[in-house]
């Protein structure tokens, strides 16, 4: 599909320039006519509509999602967001006063809160220092790591600064070291390659509104199979039994899948939204998303950089990201994000500096016309 076309296809860009990506996305024009559908199948017939049926779209998802990040679909289990999945890893797992926990400097908190009431249990929380640099985080990392670790749950990308940590390094320390890394995927899921097995990945979570232009209130859980046993579940519910569709008589035996966390009935519209979503991105090849993701970004921070501003991902440069934080000294981020807010462009503001993230709906055009409202420094 060209590029044009589907810029036309987002309904947003005749109102907006949204550059808020991976924070949420808007609706293209397919995800309605995908709703409308379902709606008027559903208008119809109730829950007997073929326009979508339960399972299929359920299996369709995780059958786009499994080669994505290299795992097996049986891996996979449909939650409603980073937070729930996070908490079912954390309550889920068989941990011992003494342990400890190494979380991440200015983390987003969905992977903060989640872990708290282990330090009410007599467990250690650490926080690993961030760092300009993924090698140089990574160094931080290790001087932290001792004996008693035995959980990393660190972020894919860390969501004010845009950087890529380094999830295969780190995941060969875990490895080595018996450690069990947790991923929050949110800002790096659809937007840099996260291989599950290469990264060694034991869990991770991640919502579908960001890179994977899904809707709110839909999150993805990732267990590996090894791991499955070793999560025990805080809730049970209708469908995290075998032959869920048989009410009774009762069961005790849970799935021998990750399905045994979706518990029960879900808002299926959100599915048929995310499979909308998942399959255009599918029909482009999610390989050329993401490189289109970073031609996007690179054209950004390059316009920026001629602004004079400072372009926080200079400091990794051999590490892409589609995410654009910068600065300039000729303003403050919340007098640049009131200009942006007069031109009808949509941003965020993290640790003081100003985040851009583009998508592939967005244009070169949009792009120029956003780094045209920055106020230009001297230099």
């Amino acid at each position: 599909m060209p590029w044009n076309a589907i810029y036309e296809n987002y309904p947003v860009n005749r109102h907006l320039i949204w550059l808020n990506n991976c924070g949420t996305t808007p609706a293209g024009s397919h995800i309605v006519e995908a709703m409308r559908r379902f709606l008027e199948g559903y208008a119809q017939h109730g829950v007997l509509t073929r326009v979508a049926r339960h399972n299929d779209v359920k299996n369709r998802i995780k059958s786009l999602l499994a080669p994505l990040l290299g795992c097996h679909a049986d891996e996979l289990c449909l939650t409603h967001h980073t937070a729930e999945g996070m908490n079912f890893i954390s309550h889920g797992l068989a941990l011992k006063a003494g342990d400890e926990i190494i979380l991440l400097e200015n983390e987003y908190p969905s992977n903060v809160y989640p872990w708290h009431h282990w330090a009410h249990r007599g467990i250690r929380l650490r926080t690993a220092p961030m760092s300009s640099t993924p090698d140089g985080f990574l160094d931080k990392l290790k001087g932290i790591v001792s004996s008693a670790t035995k959980v990393i749950a660190l972020s894919a990308v860390h969501w004010c600064t845009g950087m890529p940590l380094p999830l295969e390094a780190i995941g060969q320390l875990c490895r080595k070291r018996g450690i069990d890394l947790v991923v929050d995927g949110a800002q790096g899921v659809g937007m840099r390659k996260i291989d599950v097995q290469a990264c060694n990945i034991a869990y991770m979570a991640f919502p579908a509104w960001k890179w994977l232009m899904g809707p709110l209130g839909t999150g993805i859980l990732f267990i590996r199979r090894s791991k499955l046993e070793k999560l025990s579940p805080i809730f049970i519910g209708t469908e995290s039994v075998v032959n869920d569709e048989q009410y009774l008589p009762y069961k005790s035996e849970l799935k021998p899948s990750a399905d045994r966390f979706t518990i029960s009935t879900a808002n299926f519209n959100d599915w048929v939204y995310f499979l909308a979503a998942l399959e255009m991105l599918g029909d482009i090849g999610f390989d050329r998303v993401r490189e289109r993701l970073m031609a996007l970004a690179e054209h950004l921070c390059d316009g920026l950089r001629r602004s004079g501003c400072r372009v926080v991902s200079d400091d990794f440069a051999d590490d892409r990201s589609a995410i654009c934080v910068f600065e300039t000294p000729a303003a403050p981020a919340s007098e640049i994000l009131k200009r942006f807010s007069t031109g009808g462009i949509v941003a965020a503001e993290r640790l003081g500096r100003v985040r851009l993230s583009p998508h592939i709906y967005n244009s070169f055009d949009q792009l120029d016309m956003t780094v045209g409202l920055v106020p230009k420094a001297a230099r």
